[in-house]
């Protein structure tokens, strides 16, 4: 939504109900088919960890046919919506959909599996300033950087949580290569990476006052994300991860929207 409403604001264009829902539907195709694509790939080892092992495919409520077919529907169908915005989208949105779907097997071969997770929602700002402007800037950009690093920081105290499970496995990632102690460290550094890239886009973005108060309260919720977990006590895990990081980004979007509407 940033990368969306920053198009409009840069091209002067009136805001268009007819891009912001083509938009938001790529969103959820995309989200769609990444997600059931991740389910798809990883149903054996979910089977074996007791953490997942009760989700809705190796429970067999869903079966491996009917995700195959929800994952295909939903991938022609946010190409499809891409298509509408601009021919741009339509030849990027593979490229897209290999981003998000190729993300599922990096855990079986590199610790690096939480940046590329932050690379397939960094997608987004870029994406979405393409589908109003059809070219590429430096601004949206910092957007996508920031949430390389904001998304990897969270994924890593999230795989904090499977780090027996994984070793036993050999899969890959950062608590696995590093120890809960410095995975932890690690991800802070993330954290402050992506907190600096919001800043220089501060600095040089057309923004004011609302912003600087937008990022302001998402920097202190990722700071209350990192006093809830700690290497001895995951119990807050899912606080941290689901609760804080959905609030702090949706806060800082409505701001920065704001922002850029006034």
């Amino acid at each position: 939504m940033i990368g969306l409403f920053l198009a409009f604001k840069e091209t002067g264009m009136i805001i268009s109900i007819r891009e912001l829902l083509l938009v938001i539907l790529c969103v959820l195709f995309a989200r769609n088919t990444a997600m059931a694509f991740n389910r798809y790939a990883d149903l054996e080892i979910d089977l074996r960890n007791p953490r997942t092992s009760g989700r809705e495919m190796p429970r067999k409520i869903i079966s491996k046919t009917a995700a195959l077919a929800f994952i295909i529907i939903n991938a022609l169908l946010f190409m499809a919506a891409a298509g509408l915005l601009n021919i741009l989208c339509f030849f990027l949105s593979p490229v897209a959909l290999l981003v998000v779907m190729g993300y599922s097997f990096t855990k079986r071969f590199t610790a690096l599996s939480h940046l590329f997770l932050g690379l397939g929602l960094a997608l987004a700002p870029i994406g979405a300033y393409i589908a109003v402007t059809a070219h590429f800037a430096l601004l949206p950009l910092l957007f996508s950087f920031s949430v390389v690093f904001w998304v990897a920081g969270f994924d890593i105290i999230y795989a904090m949580q499977d780090v027996a499970f994984d070793q036993s496995e050999r899969l890959k990632s950062i608590p696995v290569l590093f120890g809960k102690k410095n995975a932890l460290l690690l991800s802070i550094l993330f954290h402050i990476l992506s907190v600096g890239f919001l800043f220089i886009a501060g600095l040089i973005g057309p923004f004011g006052k609302l912003y600087w108060a937008g990022m302001l309260v998402y920097t202190a919720l990722i700071i209350y994300q990192h006093i809830l977990v700690s290497p001895k006590d995951l119990s807050r895990v899912n606080l941290a991860f689901f609760t804080l990081n959905g609030i702090a980004s949706v806060i800082y979007a409505c701001f920065v929207i704001a922002d850029l509407c006034l």
